[in-house]
């Protein structure tokens, strides 16, 4: 069984042959373009940065560099080309389930009614003042003003 973020075995057989680095063809030939797939895979679904691929993918800036060369070559659009699913051609997502904040959409602020104090988010004092207590938590090291 493949790990987790690795292409599927059906998925590898379907492009392998159109992917650079095949022997006979110009240029260096590749020493694994599977490995090299499912590292880009698994920056792809974990949403990691990419220093942070683990080793067993290699140099995470080699990899980066093949992505990167594979894009301005067109593989990538051979790959999704061959890789596409007819069912999927149109995704929909429906709104409902996909909510923003109402200040995200520019929405105003409610008025606060009448003599309503407002609210301050954490609480703090007016600036200048002293504050109203200093007990420390237990073995915090700070003197007690309670005394």
């Amino acid at each position: 069984m493949p790990p987790r973020h690795a292409i599927k075995d059906a998925d590898w057989e379907r492009i392998k042959d159109h992917l650079p680095g095949q022997p006979g063809q110009h240029g260096k030939a590749a020493k694994n373009n599977r490995l090299f797939i499912d590292a880009v895979l698994w920056i792809a679904k974990t949403g990691a940065p990419w220093r942070d691929l683990p080793e067993y993918f290699g140099n995470w800036n080699s990899v980066w560099r093949r992505l990167d060369r594979w894009a301005n070559k067109g593989v990538w659009q051979r790959v999704f080309a061959i890789l596409q699913d007819p069912d999927l051609e149109w995704v929909i997502l429906d709104s409902t389930a996909i909510r923003a904040h109402p200040h995200a959409a520019g929405a105003k602020k409610k008025r606060m009614a009448a003599g309503a104090q407002p609210i301050r988010p954490w609480g703090g004092a007016e600036a200048g003042s002293r504050p109203r207590s200093m007990v420390p938590s237990a073995g915090s090291g700070f003197p007690s003003r309670s005394s």
